[in-house]
């Protein structure tokens, strides 16, 4: 790998310098928000650009791997705040809110479905990276899902629509926004509804 640079002190190995090159971007991240370029996560490094660009093409890229990065500390967040909700329609309503209600606070996970940075990320809310981060918050939930007749198709197919619910309340979330029990009443009634409507363990009785 390259030496060169590193204010004197160069990684041992690649990993230890991608690991420091989310740690600047990441404090960037704190005081700026996805307002960051390169050149300042180069500069805190003591590297040029070009270091930079070997492991991360853009900085785009950078603020996504630096988001999925936070994303244990977030589902970690989101597991206890959920914890006790049993019920599949619930559970979804709740943390469907929770996460709508978070993101706009938490500058990093923001930067994956939060509206600045929408037209570089939308693609990539169906990615495999964003997709296995929903599957794993669900089977994070404290739902017993193969009690309740849900394979792992359907958790796989849950995980990509509630991803690209929460991402539609980030881009728009509405005119005046609905917040608590508001939030919670539409998606109860839209969301967690369609999960007792057409629920597989439902569908196989009929």
């Amino acid at each position: 790998m390259r030496t060169h640079g590193w204010s004197g002190s160069a990684p041992a190995t690649d990993e230890e310098a991608v690991a420091r090159i989310l740690a600047a971007a990441n404090k960037a991240i704190d005081a700026r928000g996805a307002d960051l370029s390169i050149a300042d996560v180069a500069r805190t490094l003591g590297v040029t650009r070009q270091t930079v660009y070997r492991y991360f093409p853009s900085t785009d890229a950078l603020l996504q791997a630096s988001a999925m990065a936070s994303a244990a500390g977030f589902l970690d967040r989101m597991a206890a705040h959920l914890s006790g909700i049993t019920d599949p329609a619930e559970a979804v309503t709740e943390g469907i809110a929770a996460a709508v209600e978070a993101l706009p606070h938490d500058k990093h996970m923001g930067l994956l479905l939060g509206p600045e940075r929408v037209g570089a990320f939308s693609a990539e809310v169906t990615s495999d990276v964003a997709l296995a981060f929903a599957g794993s918050l669900l089977r994070r939930f404290d739902v017993d899902w193969a009690a309740h007749g849900f394979s792992d198709s359907d958790l796989d197919e849950l995980g990509e629509h509630l991803l690209r619910i929460v991402q539609s309340f980030m881009v728009d979330p509405g005119r005046p926004p609905r917040r608590g029990d508001e939030l919670r009443r539409y998606l109860r009634r839209w969301v967690g509804a369609a999960l007792r409507l057409d629920h597989p363990s439902t569908r196989a009785r009929g």
